[in-house]
């Protein structure tokens, strides 16, 4: 086929050759990458689609009522979306951003997490206690995995290895994905809400129930090192509407230098800054109503918080400590996942 191309150049006209090597040059031009953050709007029907050059909405991925989890392959191609309303995994191409699949889970699905190769999709069943693995290319469970009330599936890189917290057992259970079984059990320190690994797999830090902060946990020891309760201005917890009273904090994240710990209060409705060297609190930035989820820019400048209670997204400069931008979505925003994605041409909204 290449052979054949490069005879037919042969023989164009020299005018010729150069139109058809200014329209391969503009189809090329057309690709472009674009940071995407993908919010889910957990009491509407979509994922909200934010430019972070912009930070303007520009589309929306119509999937079902009541999304929950929302995770993108590493390699930004496809997005994965958990829908409780009719227990699916929904599969959508970012380029595209059209559904490419639907696969029927048993029960309702958490928070997914996708390898990097996007050979399986890890998805907790809140009220089946269980979890269903999903090989992507059959679209179908091929593995379910007892366990307590799992609430979030978290993947750090490895194509092997996916973390599952159940907040009935108070652990994070790894499952390895060759076994198609667990592996190991680590103790949380209490119920687990969202949880954060460090980049060497050796400390995981973890959000639980009737905590204002967060606990320190040694991976491959398997212990609890230190519990963090962080001083809230608010310590009694005001009406939340989408939340449970025993949600103090509802987000964690590591900067991807490892070298701070951003922590959601539901109490202050703030972001608190840990340095994880010095040990101490060094920091805050207010957010909307309901501080949620938090998701990182790629390349650390800025942070993203989901806002349940005011319907947007609050944008943060990590370096100066500030809010830059509310950036108004859906109904209710949760999970967030931002990703580097090709976009050819203009894609459908």
């Amino acid at each position: 086929m290449g052979e054949g191309n490069s005879m037919l150049r042969q023989k164009l006209p020299l005018v010729m050759r150069i139109l058809l090597y200014c329209l391969l040059a503009l189809g090329a031009a057309t690709a472009t990458a674009q940071n995407l953050l993908y919010v889910g709007n957990s009491r509407g029907d979509d994922v909200s689609i934010v430019d972070l050059r912009t930070l303007k909405v520009v589309g929306a991925i119509k999937l079902g009522d009541r999304i929950h989890g929302v995770t993108v392959q590493p390699d930004g191609k496809r997005l994965f979306v958990t829908v409780e309303s009719d227990h699916t995994l929904r599969i959508v191409d970012t380029a595209s951003r059209q559904q490419v699949g639907s696969v029927k889970v048993s029960g309702r699905p958490n928070q997914v997490a996708v390898t990097p190769d996007g050979k399986y999709a890890v998805v907790p069943i809140r009220d089946g206690d269980k979890v269903d693995i999903v090989d992507v290319a059959k679209q179908q469970v091929v593995k379910s995995l007892p366990i307590k009330e799992p609430h979030n599936a978290l993947n750090t890189g490895s194509n092997r290895y996916v973390y599952v917290s159940s907040m009935g057992s108070h652990e994070i259970n790894v499952i390895d994905l060759e076994k198609m079984d667990y592996s190991a059990v680590i103790p949380a320190g209490g119920r687990p809400r969202p949880y954060a690994v460090s980049a060497d797999e050796k400390i995981m830090y973890v959000a639980v129930a009737d905590l204002h902060g967060f606990v320190i946990v040694d991976i491959p020891h398997k212990k609890v090192l230190e519990t963090v309760a962080i001083p809230a201005e608010h310590p009694t917890p005001h009406p939340l509407q989408y939340e449970t009273a025993d949600t103090h904090t509802h987000g964690i994240a590591l900067t991807p230098d490892g070298g701070e710990l951003w922590v959601t209060s539901l109490l202050d409705d703030c972001v608190y800054i840990y340095d994880v060297k010095a040990k101490k609190i060094v920091g805050k930035v207010p957010t909307g109503a309901g501080p949620n989820w938090l998701a990182f820019a790629p390349e650390g400048k800025f942070l993203y918080v989901s806002d349940t209670d005011s319907d947007d997204v609050t944008a943060i400069d990590v370096k100066n400590r500030r809010e830059v931008a509310r950036v108004k979505v859906g109904r209710v925003p949760n999970r967030l996942a931002v990703a580097v994605v090709a976009v050819h041409g203009s894609p459908k909204r």
